[in-house]
């Protein structure tokens, strides 16, 4: 039902109102990193949806099948009211065909943008990265540095020396090993890492601009032979066999070298591909072409992650920094700041929230206070684990302290007193009905159990806490000890 002129109207107003949602996004007030994160990625999203609106409208615009000016004709010449009663009429038609479509307004999708956010908001900006990177703050280089240290001839270094060196392509990794496969997998999976990184952790980056501006400076090294790294002689093209991708230092060499079979045979498949059109594999945005040394697309790579390393210098030494500091943490003292990390994220409250209303998520036990407890004493005490016991009526407790301590409460000796069996320390720690009704069949055919005395099964605790059986108990006190 639309025509030109209502597709190109209706997509300026699309611009214009991505415009006003990215004035609109950052005018919020992002306090914490993953609010900062997100508000760049939905900026990404409304540019690439501007640009491409733009790109629609550029083509309407050039209106190569010429519907543009024959509306425009059709509006402007003598019959112009009969034009405008006629798609009157079918806009007419429309609605009396399809009187109850709904329709959106545009302007809904970014009045639920301009609301609170909440936990689910996040969630698809946290699956973007791993948790060591930790929502973007760092990097993640582990399982490169494990293929780093499989490559043959390389030095052997540690993570942490690993992050500072990784992109010293000249000294850390030996010329000899530069051509082989297992390298050239391993500087691919670094380039594609870097490259994605970027696009997760800083959106609205231009990549592009940093390996254009990268690109002349190559060439030129390249041309003259000072690419760091690759100390070839590159100046003499006469003397460089495509097909093969071999130089040659003599006129006389690279003569009889062209009368080879194997160069025959290369050369052969070379015209294929050119005949084919085929770029050759392992270019990076066609920079090297299909006569050029094809080493040129291994060290145009090198040099992208090199310049990829120089605009994360930021991330690195912060990575570098908490390798450091992690380096020095317990394996418990670790998991329990993984666990703050996750409250962290939980507990970020506007200031003007009222005070009287209690934040509980994660459903804390409350203190004294009447507030819940801090996360790191609810991690240090276990209270996040679970130990059901099925002699008291399958009731759980909540933590290893509260588990120990009911064996001598009122529940669990009813439970064992309903079983028949008493409760003494030889049936502590044990919670299955079935458990203990055969280890007190065991003990009653081993007669172990049938005699058991009172002064050596009850137990006393004096006022310091030492606890005693009866008969230590009463013979200590009636020496005056206690």
């Amino acid at each position: 039902m639309d025509n030109v002129l209502e597709k190109q109207r209706s997509a300026h107003e699309d611009i214009e109102r991505l415009e006003q949602a990215i004035v609109d996004q950052y005018m919020e007030d992002a306090k914490t990193h993953r609010e900062k994160l997100y508000n760049e990625h939905v900026v990404d999203k409304f540019l690439t949806r501007i640009a491409e609106k733009s790109e629609y409208l550029y083509e309407l615009y050039q209106d190569k099948d010429g519907l543009r000016q024959s509306e425009m004709e059709a509006l402007s010449g003598s019959s112009e009211f009969s034009e405008f009663y006629e798609r009157l009429k079918v806009i007419k038609e429309h609605h009396r065909k399809y009187p109850n479509e709904t329709v959106e307004p545009p302007e809904m999708e970014f009045i639920h943008l301009a609301q609170k956010k909440d936990e689910s908001d996040f969630e698809e900006l946290e699956k973007l990265f791993s948790g060591e990177e930790s929502t973007g703050r760092y990097l993640d280089l582990n399982e490169l540095h494990t293929m780093y240290i499989n490559l043959k001839g390389v030095k052997k270094l540690d993570y942490l020396q690993y992050l500072s060196e990784f992109d010293d392509f000249a000294t850390v990794y030996p010329k000899s090993i530069k051509t082989s496969e297992e390298y050239k997998h391993y500087l691919n999976e670094l380039f594609q890492y870097l490259h994605g990184f970027f696009r997760r952790s800083k959106p609205l980056y231009d990549i592009t601009a940093l390996e254009e501006e990268a690109l002349p400076e190559f060439n030129q090294q390249w041309e003259q032979g000072k690419v760091p790294g690759w100390d070839l002689d590159t100046t003499n093209h006469d003397l460089f066999c495509p097909a093969c991708q071999k130089q040659f230092a003599k006129k006389t060499v690279f003569d009889s070298h062209l009368t080879a079979k194997k160069h025959m045979k290369a050369q052969k498949k070379l015209d294929e591909q050119k005949k084919d059109n085929v770029v050759s594999e392992g270019t990076v945005d066609n920079v090297v072409g299909i006569n050029d040394d094809k080493r040129k697309a291994i060290a145009w790579k090198e040099r992208l992650v090199m310049k990829y390393a120089e605009a994360l210098a930021d991330f690195r030494e912060e990575t570098k920094s908490n390798v450091e500091r992690k380096q020095a943490l317990t394996d418990k003292e670790r998991i329990l700041e993984q666990e703050q990390e996750v409250v962290e994220f939980v507990d970020q409250d506007s200031d003007d929230e009222d005070d009287e209303k209690i934040y509980n998520p994660l459903k804390l036990p409350l203190g004294w206070d009447g507030k819940p407890i801090p996360y790191w004493l609810y991690k240090l005490h276990g209270l996040g684990v679970e130990y059901p016991c099925e002699i008291c009526g399958n009731y759980v407790y909540m933590g290893r302290k509260a588990f120990d301590k009911h064996f001598q409460e009122w529940r669990h000796a009813q439970g064992m007193r309903s079983l028949g069996i008493p409760n003494t320390r030889q049936f502590h720690e044990i919670t299955k009905i079935d458990d203990v009704l055969a280890l007190y069949q065991k003990q009653k055919k081993e007669g172990s159990n049938a005699e058991a005395k009172a002064d050596t099964v009850e137990e006393y605790e004096d006022a310091e806490g030492n606890v005693y059986n009866k008969k230590t108990y009463e013979d200590l006190k009636r020496q005056g000890i206690l």
